[in-house]
């Protein structure tokens, strides 16, 4: 019953919205990744990264980004019927086809490949594709649905935008640039638990086994805990390895006391809206973070040898 909707033959193009297609596009969460790789971007060198490079990298990343979240739009259709905070998407709600959003989401992969390979290069290109597939279909299709761990493997995806945007400058894979892989990598499970705590009861309804559904709510507040352990010990490496100074270590320091206290409260409080306070504190969490790597990257550049 829940798929009548989005296959009605009373659909037609008048219908269409370009808020729907905007909104296919998750652009909060590609916002968030944009941001990482132009971070990574500005890293890799020591003063501001060639102009053309920056730009259609930017560009060709961001559209991949848009391209795999349609297509998790497309493949999650059916759940997303069922739950209450993705009832109203594009597909679900009747505003979209089938045919129209996959059209939409290849339309965008293809020029994304094309900016990335003409360009940039070929290396940022074939890693760009490899994160689009191993987030839109392996995760969503696949590892979503087959784990409790899905979104601790499904991670790596998620974590490579810095490295992309990295490649794009310097055509290589760099040790700095995996760090920075890192520190996401460890931020996604605390990030996303906190969320799926609070949506535990839609992820019930549609049998996908994330944490607090298969394990229980204590659980995975001990994991958040102890995860957030493991990511504050990885967001120090940066200035352990040289890469970031005293300026991003004093930011991050705070940061993560901030995250700290957030995941031991999730242990001491009942408090239904806390898991959702975390999880938001936790996107501006990355966010500053990020800025702290360039705001420091760039001072250091300013101090004499």
């Amino acid at each position: 019953m829940a798929a009548e909707p989005h296959s009605s033959p009373n659909i037609t193009l008048s219908q269409d919205s370009w808020r729907d297609y905007f909104e296919l596009t998750k652009p909060k969460v590609v916002v968030l990744i944009v941001f990482t790789a132009i971070v990574g971007m500005l890293l890799a060198v020591p003063g501001l990264p060639p102009l053309v490079p920056f730009l259609a990298g930017t560009l060709g990343i961001g559209l991949a980004s848009a391209s795999a979240a349609a297509i998790n739009h497309l493949l999650d259709q059916r759940i997303d019927a069922v739950m209450v905070r993705t009832r109203d998407r594009p597909l679900p709600s009747g505003h979209l086809s089938e045919a129209r959003v996959l059209i939409f989401a290849l339309a965008m992969a293809m020029l994304s490949m094309l900016i990335l390979v003409a360009f940039v290069n070929v290396l940022t290109a074939v890693l760009t594709f490899a994160s689009l597939i191993g987030y839109a279909i392996i995760y969503t299709a696949w590892l979503k649905r087959a784990t409790p761990q899905n979104i601790v493997i499904g991670g790596a995806a998620g974590a490579a935008p810095p490295v992309l945007g990295w490649t794009a400058i310097t055509g290589q894979v760099e040790p700095d640039a995996l760090l920075l892989f890192l520190i996401i990598f460890a931020w996604t499970p605390p990030h996303f638990w906190a969320l799926a705590i609070f949506r535990k009861a839609d992820y019930a309804a549609v049998d996908i086994p994330m944490l607090p559904v298969t394990h229980g709510v204590n659980f995975t507040r001990w994991h958040i805990f102890f995860y957030t352990i493991l990511m504050v010990i990885t967001t120090i490496l940066p200035y352990l390895s040289g890469m970031s100074g005293l300026l991003y270590l004093g930011g991050v320091s705070v940061l993560n006391m901030g995250f700290l206290w957030y995941a031991w409260r999730l242990l001491r409080s009942d408090d239904v809206q806390l898991p959702m306070q975390t999880f938001g504190y936790s996107i501006t969490y990355l966010m500053v973070l990020f800025a702290f790597l360039v705001v420091d990257h760039y001072f250091m550049a300013l101090i004499p040898g």
